[in-house]
């Protein structure tokens, strides 16, 4: 009797450890989606203020996930060999010094610097995911990975609000950033004295080369693609950087097969189990992030373009704020919808009612209202696809690598983004009202039908994963 009396409070505790572990988690987590879109609403107001075209300042949006694709899987798998602990640290404590250098940006190019600083503290999501996986019971980590995968949009949405209130107030991007630097020097206590590291920490050294390779063809991907509207599509400029991408990516391919510790072991990016969850999130990152910017961009819109709402920046946050709620639904339900129907169904699920909130835009965007509603159904979507999503890309894989798997997620999810985001940026550019150099209507609409397709085409891979893996389970 006495040993239960003694177990029974040892069990709570434990509990009560596990679920501080989670709080500290999902606050930083937020925090880190907060930084991401954060910008987006000032995207039209920095063109002004920085007198810079469409094309240049969209890098401020785009350096924060280029910057966060080549830091999720270097640190990811530092996690692994170092401790989950000690780099979230670190990602977080880079979140805070970007933020800084952001506030006091006098300029574009310092501007993208420090998001490039802020976007590295993207790696924190798969970090978080990996510490969940070793530290929580296996009927409570669907649960906990769902809430910490939830705070990628629901953060993001949160960030466009704080942005608006701000931006209602003042002309300056400066105090939105200094609210970042609080939020993330704030999280970083609370993980400091919340979260333990427990899982095993598997050997090898770090592949700096790997990293610089890979942001070498990313970024000469992502400038040929923004720049082709104003250099031309078939200037030598482009192709060079086209045929530069395509070089460096082949090099780096053959440095990760050389290297006994690659930074991205490519069996967890194109391994048949793997791929699946790989290809479904880089096409659901083409759509998220691309809908951030396109919506923003098309509420501040003035209505004598015959399209748009003349909204102010709060108002985008505003209009956000059904996708907000539906999220924190969805996500707090995914873990026993996944019991139920299996992470690849559910992705499968929360992609197709994405791709159907993008659809209803696309077709019907004269209305504030037709906007709340199509944000309202995406935001379900994401909360259950992307709880799906952080559970698929561990599940086939060993405790020690539960880190680097979910970072490589990450890193096509955050190379979706970056596409998306030249790319949207280009289509906007080159389809303008005549006359001007404002987008047409015509420009949204086929930018939000790309991205509804690629909402779906995420819907279709993962539907295909999921019979898959139903098929191997009835053979074995």
């Amino acid at each position: 009797m006495a040993e239960v009396a003694v177990a029974e409070p040892s069990a709570v505790r434990q509990g009560r450890q596990l679920w501080l572990t989670l709080l500290a988690l999902s606050t930083a987590g937020m925090v880190v989606s907060v930084q991401q879109t954060v910008v987006i609403p000032l995207l039209p107001r920095l063109m002004v203020t920085l007198g810079v075209p469409v094309a240049e300042v969209t890098w401020v949006f785009t350096a924060s996930l280029l910057a966060g694709a080549v830091a999720t899987p270097l640190l990811s798998r530092l996690g692994d060999m170092y401790g989950k602990k000690r780099m979230i640290l670190f990602t977080v404590g880079l979140l805070v010094v970007g933020s800084v250098i952001c506030a006091l940006s006098g300029s574009l190019a310092v501007l993208i610097a420090g998001r490039a600083l802020q976007g590295a503290s993207a790696a924190l999501i798969p970090l978080a995911i990996g510490m969940i996986r070793d530290s929580f019971p296996g009927t409570r980590v669907m649960t906990a990975i769902g809430v910490v995968s939830a705070t990628m949009g629901v953060g993001g949405n949160l960030g466009m609000i704080v942005t608006g209130l701000i931006a209602d107030r003042t002309p300056s991007h400066h105090p939105v950033f200094w609210i970042t630097a609080a939020l993330a020097a704030a999280a970083l206590v609370l993980i400091a004295l919340s979260a333990h590291d427990t899982g095993a920490r598997a050997g090898g050294r770090p592949d700096f080369v790997g990293a610089v390779l890979l942001s070498l063809w990313l970024v000469c991907l992502l400038l040929a693609i923004s720049k082709g509207n104003d250099w031309g599509w078939g200037s030598a400029r482009v192709a060079g950087l086209f045929a530069g991408a395509a070089a460096l990516c082949a090099v780096w391919v053959f440095s990760q097969l050389r290297l006994r510790a690659p930074m991205v072991r490519l069996h967890l990016l194109a391994g048949r189990r793997s791929l699946p969850a790989n290809l479904a999130s880089l096409l659901l990152g083409f759509a998220m992030f691309g809908s951030f910017t396109l919506i923003s961009s098309f509420v501040q819109t003035p209505s004598s373009a015959g399209y748009g709402f003349g909204g102010s920046v709060l108002d985008v946050g505003v209009y956000a704020l059904p996708s907000t709620l539906t999220m924190l639904v969805s996500s707090f339900m995914s873990g026993r919808l996944s019991a139920r129907l299996g992470p690849a169904h559910s992705l499968a699920l929360g992609a197709a009612l994405c791709s159907a909130g993008f659809g209803w835009f696309t077709l019907f965007n004269a209305s504030v209202l037709d906007l709340i509603g199509a944000n309202a159904l995406q935001g379900l979507g994401f909360g259950i696809a992307y709880a799906a999503l952080g559970a698929l890309a561990v599940q086939h894989v060993p405790m020690d690598q539960s880190g680097i798997a979910s970072g490589i997620n990450s890193l096509v999810r955050s190379i979706g983004g970056s596409v998306s985001g030249a790319a949207t940026a280009a289509l906007l550019t080159s389809i303008t009202i005549a006359g001007t150099t404002l987008p047409s209507r015509d420009a949204y609409v086929l930018s939000f039908a790309i991205i509804t397709v690629s909402a779906l085409a995420s819907a279709g891979v993962a539907l295909v994963a999921g019979m898959m893996a139903r098929g191997v389970s009835e053979v074995g």
